[in-house]
């Protein structure tokens, strides 16, 4: 049953992602090990919607260690632990509540030992900077103290570049890149403080050339001279090389051409989906305090709200006019769907 419930919810969320995301493209997916303990690493810059496109792109059914504070209410804390999620205590949840966090790590080392896969976010929090910030050691506890306990494993480490075009924008375009896979076991030696400053730094690398790594001096300045090139940021290492250059190597992203259509269908869409579209606009969007959860709550409600309106709708003119109606109508509207967000 609890596959069945995985694979119902990943189905259920992939066919939102494609109705959400203008592009979703995904490279390296070779390099995941299909029968091998994966410890899967990303940078964190969209809230909720990052664990969630690893999720349905990864290919295996991951487990994610999730900040705590969203545990609190039980009947949320009974649907996140049934879709895999761990809570991980941080210091603002209190002092007291830290060492909760070794359950949780002897979890995951029995994960590992199940060959299974685990997802972790080692900047520690989510952030809209175009950069991959400091990650924090938690992760390479979980590894070293798993490989203390059993040697013989040999978890991969697979760094996850996450690219947005523009996280607050609908709808947006990412890319996923899956690293090389990194043998944890290569960082082991007598002198384990040595080993967390070598992993870390291995692991900080990868992400800065998988994701646009702009460096934190003089930030604003050059993030502004990328938005006037008009830079593709869903290709990290092109981006990354136009800086390096100091902005002589830069290529543009493809103007579009059908701006006319793509509001006409967009505007279309709205009017299909009105009352959605203005409890986002004036209930939801304007509680919203952080930027980072922009994405996410909208696209929690294209996934809850727009289908139940949409359900009502369909029901109405069926029951009105005639079956048949009610299911044209809903291909229209799918149709209408497509070509709003795919332009």
């Amino acid at each position: 049953m609890k596959k069945i419930w995985l694979y119902s919810v990943r189905s259920y969320v992939s066919i939102g992602m494609f109705f959400y995301f203008k592009r979703i493209d995904v490279f390296g997916f070779e390099n995941i090990p299909k029968d091998k303990p994966v410890l899967f690493l990303g940078n964190h810059q969209n809230a909720l919607l990052d664990p969630l496109l690893i999720a349905i792109k990864c290919g295996r059914f991951s487990f994610f260690l999730t900040r705590a504070g969203v545990f609190k209410k039980p009947l949320v804390s009974k649907l996140l632990k049934s879709l895999q999620m761990l809570p991980v205590y941080r210091i603002r949840d209190g002092w007291n509540n830290i060492t909760n966090n070794r359950a949780i790590f002897e979890a995951c080392t029995g994960l590992f030992k199940n060959n299974e896969a685990v997802v972790i976010f080692p900047e520690g929090s989510h952030n809209l900077v175009r950069r991959v910030r400091p990650l924090s050691k938690g992760f390479t506890r979980i590894v070293f103290d798993t490989l203390e306990k059993y040697p013989e494993l040999d978890i991969q480490l697979i760094p996850v570049g996450l690219n947005f075009m523009n996280t607050t924008s609908f709808p947006d375009s990412t890319t996923i890149y899956f690293g090389s896979p990194i043998s944890s076991r290569a960082f082991v030696s007598e002198n384990r403080n040595k080993d967390v400053v070598k992993l870390k730094k291995r692991i900080k690398d990868e992400l800065s050339s998988l994701t646009t790594n702009i460096p934190e001096k003089n930030y604003n300045e050059i993030l502004n001279r990328l938005n006037e090139l008009q830079v593709d940021y869903l290709k990290p290492k092109a981006v990354n090389a136009c800086i390096e250059s100091n902005f002589v190597n830069c290529s543009e992203t493809t103007k579009p051409s059908n701006k006319f259509l793509k509001l006409f269908f967009r505007n279309l869409l709205i009017l299909n989906i009105l009352v959605p579209f203005l409890l986002w606009k004036y209930v939801f969007k304007p509680k919203i305090n952080e930027l980072e959860f922009m994405a996410t709550f909208r696209f929690a409600i294209a996934i809850t709200l727009v289908p139940i309106y949409l359900l009502i709708v369909i029901v109405i003119l069926s029951i009105t006019i005639s079956m048949l109606v009610g299911f044209y109508y809903f291909l229209i509207v799918l149709l209408i769907a497509l070509l709003a967000v795919k332009l």
